[in-house]
Formats: structure tokens, sequence, C-alpha cells
């Protein structure tokens, strides 16, 4: 039992932990939580304590230190105190620091007031990623500057989504047919991860994504390089570019500077600066590239992604000029 208790204790601890703040937002937001936790705490005592007398009372009516308890002003004032008084005014209290002073101090300020803007478009079950002012897209992993206040406005394709990253903002939800906003800032250079908090079908566990917080410097390289067309395919690389362009793959998914102008799928110009492939499901690295190409619904099922029923030479090639795009 006290296995169980540690490990569930120390799961909140991780990299998805509301209690692991990096943003002056989440630092209120955990201080929040400490506080319910707290006030709900010393409700259960007091509730388990009444419980206890009430059940002393029951097996030991004679006790002289109890007798006064017997008393009906007595147990109707206790009922006043505890059944209606104290739960009023936690739940006050409670609401009014949720509801009004932390929605206040957590909303998203005005775009005048940040210095970038992300956009965020939730599908089903990954995110696209685009910086407005630039030809930049990319999937699952937003990067930020570190010491900047970006203005994500975060959008839906399909069904209803949220975007929640716990260490660095508070949730917003995805609805179909509006925008929602809220800021990202972190003075610590770090990736952090978030996650699709609102159930959106088959595959919403594995919607996660990473928020890449880098110094200034790096992310303006970064920007520079996703800006970028894809590099011509290498003599080495030729034969894969062919087949993706012939296949289905492109009639799906776009690489700038070519032919292929698909928007189903994800933008793969500079696939292979990803860290993962399919919203965090799998690492990116080759052998798992081409496990994903040859059979996507074995590795995330109910995703769009077909199976084109390639040889594996194929997969392989395909997998090779999607490995050098970074």
């Amino acid at each position: 039992m006290a296995t169980t208790a540690l490990a569930a204790l120390l799961s909140g601890c991780g990299r998805q932990s509301i209690v692991s703040p990096r943003s002056p937002q989440t630092g209120d937001i955990r201080t929040l939580w400490w506080l319910m936790l707290a006030v709900a705490t010393l409700v259960f005592a007091g509730a388990v304590m009444m419980l206890a007398l009430g059940w002393v009372r029951r097996r030991q009516e004679g006790l002289p230190f109890l007798r006064k308890w017997d008393r009906e002003p007595v147990a109707q004032t206790l009922v006043v105190i505890f059944g209606i008084g104290i739960p009023v005014v936690v739940l006050v209290v409670l609401f009014a620091a949720s509801d009004v002073y932390l929605v206040d101090k957590t909303s998203p300020p005005s775009p005048a007031s940040t210095q970038m803007t992300v956009q965020v478009i939730g599908h089903q079950w990954w995110w696209e990623i685009r910086y407005p002012g630039t030809s930049a897209v990319t999937a699952n992993e937003i990067h930020i500057p570190t010491d900047t206040r970006v203005n994500v406005v975060a959008t839906t394709a399909d069904v209803i989504h949220s975007f929640w990253v716990p260490q660095l903002a508070r949730k917003i939800d995805e609805v179909p047919g509006r925008s929602n906003r809220v800021l990202l800032y972190t003075a610590r250079a770090s990736t952090y991860r978030g996650q699709c908090a609102e159930f959106c079908g088959l595959q919403h566990a594995n919607m996660s994504l990473y928020v890449v917080a880098q110094p200034r410097a790096a992310f303006r390289a970064w920007l520079a390089n996703m800006s970028a067309s894809a590099r011509p395919a290498s003599a080495a690389t030729a034969p894969g570019a062919r087949l993706f362009a012939a296949s289905q793959c492109a009639s799906c998914h776009q690489i700038r500077g070519t032919a292929a102008r698909g928007t189903v799928g994800p933008d793969l110009t500079h696939v292979h600066t990803r860290s993962t492939l399919a919203a965090l499901t799998i690492p990116d690295r080759p052998s798992d590239l081409e496990r994903w190409i040859a059979d996507p619904q074995r590795v995330k099922p109910g995703n769009r992604m077909p199976d084109l029923g390639l040889p594996p030479g194929q997969v392989a090639q395909i997998a090779a000029y999607l490995d050098s795009l970074s």
C-alpha cells in the first residue's frame, strides 16, 4: 500500500506536472493547487473526526465527557457550523481565488503586449504549428525564445481539442469556428511536454507535443532554417524523392520546394529536425520512420495515414529521403 501511494505521488512530479512550474502563470496555479489540497485535507480530517466521535458516542453512550453532546441545541449548532457555515465559507473563498483572482492573473494579455505570435492548430491526432509572418511550418514541436512573451492562438481543424502545457500555461480549448489564446513564457531553456486535454477520439492519449524554449540566437537560427524550402535531393536520396512524389505521400503531405503540396498530414519540409514522429508516439529514428511508413496503423491505430503496401526496399528509400530533410 505504501509503495502504491509513493508511486502515485511521484507520478505527478514529471514533465507534465502542475506542481513543477516554469512560468509565473503556472506558479500561481501551483499555489492554488496547494491551497485547495490543504483546505480539502482539513475538511476531510474534520469529517473523519466527526464520524469517529459519532461512532464512539454510539458505542459508549455513558461516558461523562460525551454527555454534553447529547443536548439538542449543541447538536444543532454543530450541524449549522460544520454542515452549512464552514462549507459556504470554504467554497466562496476557493471560488474567489480560482474563478476570479487566478483567472484574471492567468488570462492571456492583449496581442499588442506580446513579442511574437504562434498559431497552433489541432488535428486528429497531431498539432500543426505556424509562425505568422514567416513560411515556417512544423508539427508537434513549438519552438519559442526564452524571456519572450509568446501569444499562442489555438484553433482546430476538426473536433474540439484542448491545448495544455502544464509547466508553462493553463489549458485552453480549441473549438471549431473560434480562436482561443494563451501566453507562453519561460526564462529557462528546456523542453516542456504538452498534451491534448480534451478527449478527441481514438488516439487522444497519443496527441502530445513539445515546447522547446531556446536562447534567442538559437531560436532565430531555427526559425530561419524552418522558413527555407527543402534542400534538393542528393544522388543517394533522389530515388526516395521520386518515389515520394509519385506515391500518395505527395497528395497528403507538403514539402516546400517540391511538387508535394498535400495538406491532409503534417508538413514534412524539415521533418528530421523533429525529435519524434506521430505526435511523440515514436522517436524520429530511421528504423522507426521505416516502421511508420510501412505500417502506420500498427504504430498508431486509427490515424489517417493509410498503409500504401510499399515493398521494404521502397520504404527504405522514402525513409532515407525524409531523413535528409533537416
